[in-house]
């Protein structure tokens, strides 16, 4: 049986999923949760062969967590399923070390092959997305651009961002400054929703 962890935040999505694929005979369902942050307790509990993972979790990101179960389950091969065909998406979950990145709107039974896939040791990537990040090329953003964009999310000011992130204020506005010109947008809360639509953050 091929063990697998299911990480999504919706319960419904999360119990339909479950179901759809305890249908299938290779296939237990040994662990699910709804938040990024319980992903690798949950793992080292179950042990799975494949956790599918969705990119937009509470607590801490699908992306995240696949770099942690990278470090800390090294057996067990990771799947993204989301909602968000991002170009750089995808990107990020290789570079995390995904073997796999599906969009949630194909049909269940190439989902099952999928994990079948990865763990046989293969890479399964949704063809048109594996097309478009090619296209798209890295993100534009550095490490401390990309940090500074993420701490003015929920609207903090510059001495916020400054302190939460021990930088001076001037620092603060150089990365923002120079954020907002390599997304091409006219202030940063702009800056924000491109990087997210580019999957840059």
């Amino acid at each position: 049986m091929i063990r697998v962890l299911l990480a999504e935040d919706q319960g419904m999505m999360r119990g339909a999923l479950a179901l759809l694929l305890g249908m299938e005979e290779d296939i237990e369902v040994v662990a699910q949760v709804g938040a990024g942050d319980e992903i690798v307790s949950a793992a080292l509990n179950s042990r799975p062969d494949v956790a599918l993972l969705d990119i937009e979790l509470p607590g801490r990101s699908g992306l995240e967590a696949a770099a942690d179960l990278r470090d800390e389950c090294p057996e067990c091969r990771v799947l993204i399923l989301t909602t968000f065909g991002r170009p750089g998406y995808l990107r990020r979950a290789m570079e995390a070390g995904a073997a796999g990145f599906l969009v949630k709107d194909g049909p269940v039974e190439e989902l099952a092959e999928a994990i079948r896939q990865v763990l046989r040791g293969e890479t399964v990537i949704d063809p048109a997305l594996a097309a478009a990040a090619l296209s798209a090329g890295p993100s534009p953003l550095t490490g401390r651009e990309a940090d500074v964009l993420k701490a003015s999310v929920d609207g903090a000011t510059v001495a916020d961002i400054a302190q939460k992130l021990r930088l001076s204020e001037s620092t603060v506005r150089n990365y923002l400054s120079a954020a907002i010109g390599k997304t091409g947008t006219r202030n940063r809360m702009e800056a924000v929703r491109e990087a997210r639509q580019r999957g840059w953050l």
